[in-house]
């Protein structure tokens, strides 16, 4: 039903010329991602490897601070949920930046966040423990999952509930002798 939905609202619109209006209806009425998309975000991860994380206390300093980090060369940028006005800023430089930088959404608690996160225009979803039921969530929808693990048995876990890239959170709790051991 939300396809048929999302295809006759596209035929409706086929006149509409802002890229982002596209995108958001399609993501708000069925919130699925083209394989192609998932693949292209798992090849920016491999490629680039490294991704700013902009958490700031108010709203005003989210946008300064995120262009800085894009200014300085980052490529991939994560703004996260503790920052007030998240979702406005992250959907305002999603629209500034769409296919230069890779924009996704960090801190997300539950499937209601990732909701509201792709509906903002996340290319991907960052969640600070491994919460399986955002993780098959963002699997069902070609979505980008990646969450934070810290043991063997929470890395293995996130990967079979479709976390195709997991990250060691907090990295200061093992170091990079507990990444060697592991």
């Amino acid at each position: 039903m939300l396809r048929h939905a999302s295809t006759t609202l596209l035929r409706q619109s086929k006149n509409a010329t802002n890229k982002s209006s596209l995108r958001a209806l399609t993501t708000t009425l069925d919130r699925t991602k083209t394989p192609e998309d998932y693949s292209r975000v798992l090849q920016t991860f491999a490629d680039i490897r490294a991704c700013a994380v902009l958490r700031t206390p108010t709203s005003e300093a989210c946008p300064l601070a995120m262009q800085a980090c894009i200014d300085g060369g980052f490529k991939i940028v994560e703004f996260t949920l503790t920052t007030p006005d998240c979702l406005d800023h992250l959907s305002a430089f999603r629209e500034k930046y769409d296919g230069d930088v890779m924009v996704g959404c960090g801190t997300i608690m539950n499937t209601d966040d990732a909701e509201r996160a792709v509906d903002a225009g996340a290319e991907f979803i960052i969640t600070p423990v491994m919460l399986p039921d955002v993780i098959r969530w963002c699997a069902e929808r070609n979505i980008v999952s990646v969450p934070g693990c810290q043991t063997p048995t929470e890395l293995v876990s996130a990967y079979r509930n479709g976390a195709p890239l997991q990250k060691l959170f907090p990295g200061v709790a093992g170091g990079p002798m507990w990444v060697k051991a592991v």
